[in-house]
């Protein structure tokens, strides 16, 4: 059964907190706030997990989930070889709506999908998220709408679409830009390989990247 804590209430919030943790713990999944859209959450170390978040959103293992971490730390223990440009980028746009693909480290025990040897990283800039991150680590985080639907910016449109396949909830207000009409994704950025290539245009726009990194290469944008 799925309980939904409105973490406005500083009793919901401290319950919600420790209902996550210990579905996480159980291999369950979560959906959780982020400075994006609501997310559906799974231990990232746990390939049981990590294949019922997938399930959830009726995706398959060719679509794997970005990791959430919360803090800047943990970078270099999840990714490999990573190129002073893609440094610069984090220092400028994390937290915040920027994912970034790096090679994975090799030593790591675990399983997203298909991810040909990569992982998808983002500090989100979201205190209650981060929160939760420091006490979890890691979570395979992917938006928490069932795959092709619209991404939810509330907690409660993600239990619309997602129901009995999350186990917690917890709801920390909407998700949108004062003026948005629709919730605000992030921008990820490959950078297993120079130049670096957008692949999903969201919140940071390529002007802003290319202040930081020069030669970066739009969604659209062809090479010479």
């Amino acid at each position: 059964m799925s309980e939904l804590f409105d973490c406005n209430d500083e009793e919901q919030r401290e319950a919600g907190m420790t209902a996550a943790k210990d579905a996480l713990a159980r291999r369950e999944c979560i959906v959780l706030p982020t400075d994006t859209v609501y997310g559906i959450g799974a231990d990232a170390f746990s390939a049981q997990a990590v294949a019922t978040l997938l399930a959830a959103k009726g995706r398959n293992r060719n679509m794997p989930p970005p990791v959430l971490i919360g803090s800047f730390n943990i970078l270099p223990a999840l990714a490999s070889d990573i190129p002073t440009a893609a440094v610069d980028l984090t220092e400028k746009f994390w937290p915040g709506a920027l994912t970034l693909i790096f090679k994975a480290q090799p030593s790591l025990n675990w399983d997203l999908g298909n991810t040909h040897g990569t992982v998808a990283l983002r500090i989100p800039d979201d205190d209650f998220a981060r929160e939760l991150l420091a006490s979890t680590g890691p979570l395979a985080v992917s938006s928490a709408n069932r795959h092709g639907q619209p991404p939810a910016a509330t907690a409660q449109a993600a239990q619309e679409q997602l129901a009995a396949a999350v186990t917690v909830y917890l709801d920390d207000g909407p998700r949108l830009e004062d003026s948005a009409e629709e919730p605000v994704v992030s921008t990820i950025v490959d950078c297993t390989e120079e130049p670096f290539h957008v692949l999903r245009q969201g919140s940071v726009s390529l002007e802003q990247l290319q202040e930081v990194v020069p030669d970066i290469v739009g969604v659209h944008t062809e090479e010479a």
